[in-house]
């Protein structure tokens, strides 16, 4: 089994450490009983409730309760531990051998065995469809080498593989619903074999999900079922919180603290997060194919006004996309962009670039997400751009910019982070990635970094390694990173067990629900 390093627990329990003080006594509970529904306020429809179609980072919030991965994170560390695999070894660089955990089976009743995860690495590998593709991209080949055994070949050494095999690409599907289903329908019908298993969607209102009471994990989970309410407004979801209506709602806006504070019958958690607010750039598309536009964008954005005005002050300025508490941040690629509007002017007119010119951004229509687009307006305006951003719900505007149409030079929205940084960096800035806005190619001696930050375990070697990707991403300027929002989630105090993690994406596996 892969191990952490003394730097990279101490450097990771910084930031979990100073969530948990945030978010109060997060771990004086008293003893946990089954019974009740879990209702929660969700900020977003979800763009697919199959793993490897999806292309929302809100998708987690619902995916997690349905979907057991391979592997799964600490939630202090974000260090892989055994899920779905029990154990796991490289028995060389370029071999990964898994253990499958027996006695699993899927919602269906399809047993989980190793035929089963070999089917979905290859669905997750090759399939058109597959929008996590890159996450596998060194997997050559996936072999069954006993009935609970699966040996990963690999093109080239991958040390990331066991924290990446605790996202979307270590969920499983049953491939008996797979190959039943019909164009598009597992979106909509998932068959995963996690604690809750589903049980129906309403479109942009509730999605319903029980208590799967086959679930290989003792007595877990507590709640009967889960009810997800989608509300958009979240103004109008803190709401539904502090009457009664829902017991939790997540990724509540910073603004929000405050009142919540105020509200006896509500407890409130925040601390640090990987989850950042940036712009997805369009790098093969004008004006974002000009570098020193980019780099100018990058130079108009006052970051530590941007945290003051959009977020309350609840958020770390961002300026790569790994924050101070991550053992990989490098402090010098933090210095690359100070707010700096007459560069920004200068480079512009350096790129030939017509001031007045519009350039149109995506970005969402929620409250929140206006408030942040209308501040970042006034900066590039004070730097002699004309921004117009071009509005609508999460699901669309992620699969416009993302997806075939490729609408939109750019798009205001977040990268909710993963649990191995070369993930991060792989998923957005390698040329056939999903998150690659063009899928446009980048530098090799990028892709030549990324590759790099993955062939060691040793993690002084992979610091090194993702200092030279932060650095050749940040000085080509191919995205630009704003602040780095806390978790910040409130819940009524029948709700127990809650506990915050440095993801920053809401998991339930200890929640359960005082009479």
């Amino acid at each position: 089994m892969t191990h952490t390093t003394r730097r990279e627990l101490m450097a990771l329990m910084t930031g979990a450490l100073a969530g948990t003080a945030l978010g109060g006594n997060a771990f004086a509970q008293a003893t946990p009983k089954r019974g009740g529904i879990l209702r929660i306020s969700a900020p977003a429809n979800p763009s697919s409730l199959d793993p490897a179609t999806g292309g929302a980072g809100s998708d987690h919030a619902f995916l997690f309760t349905m979907y057991d991965t391979l592997t799964e994170w600490d939630f202090e560390t974000l260090k892989p531990k055994p899920g779905l695999a029990e154990s796991w070894k490289f028995t060389d660089p370029n071999t990964l051998v898994l253990n499958i955990r027996a006695g699993v089976t899927f919602h269906d009743g399809t047993p989980l065995d190793a035929e089963a995860v070999k089917f979905n690495l290859e669905r997750n590998k090759s399939d058109a469809k597959s929008n996590i593709k890159a996450d596998l991209a060194s997997m050559a080949s996936a072999e069954v080498t006993g009935p609970m055994q699966v040996t990963l070949k690999l093109s080239t050494p991958d040390a990331a593989l066991p924290g990446i095999l605790s996202d979307r690409a270590g969920m499983m599907v049953s491939p008996t619903a797979v190959k039943a289903a019909s164009a598009g329908t597992l979106n909509r019908t998932p068959v995963g074999a996690g604690a809750y298993a589903f049980v129906s969607w309403a479109d942009g209102e509730k999605i319903v999900i029980k208590r799967n009471e086959k679930y290989w994990k003792s007595n877990r989970p507590y709640p009967d079922g889960i009810e997800f309410s989608i509300i958009p407004e979240l103004t109008t979801g803190a709401r539904s919180v502090t009457a009664g209506q829902n017991d939790l709602i997540y990724q509540l806006p910073p603004r929000q603290k405050a009142i919540m504070d105020r509200v006896p019958s509500v407890k409130v958690f925040n601390g640090p997060t990987l989850y950042v607010f940036q712009i997805f750039l369009n790098w093969a598309k004008p004006p974002f194919d000009n570098i020193k536009v980019r780099q100018a964008f990058n130079f108009a954005v006052d970051r530590e006004a941007f945290v003051k005005a959009a977020l309350a002050g609840l958020a770390e300025p961002a300026y790569m996309n790994l924050p101070k508490a991550h053992w990989a941040y490098d402090k010098s690629v933090a210095a690359l962009y100070p707010y700096d509007p007459d560069r920004a002017r200068k480079l512009l007119a350096e790129a030939g670039f017509k001031e007045g010119t519009v350039i149109e951004i995506g970005g969402y229509n929620d409250q929140d997400s206006v408030q942040r687009q209308e501040i970042l307006i006034e900066m590039f305006r004070k730097a002699g751009m004309n921004v117009k951003f071009v509005n609508s719900p999460i699901a669309e505007a992620s699969a416009a910019f993302f997806g075939p149409e490729k609408r939109n030079s750019g798009l205001l929205a977040a990268w909710t982070g993963r649990p191995d940084p070369s993930l991060t960096y792989s998923l957005m800035f390698t040329k056939d990635a999903y998150y690659n806005g063009g899928r446009a190619p980048v530098p090799p001696e990028l892709e030549a970094a990324i590759k790099e930050s993955r062939a060691s375990e040793d993690i002084e070697t992979r610091a090194k390694a993702f200092a030279t990707v932060q650095r050749l991403v940040m000085e080509n300027a191919f995205v630009l990173p704003l602040a780095f929002q806390f978790e910040l989630v409130a819940m009524n105090k029948k709700v127990q067990g809650y506990r915050p993690n440095l993801l920053g994406k809401p998991k339930y596996d200890d929640v359960w629900l005082e009479s």
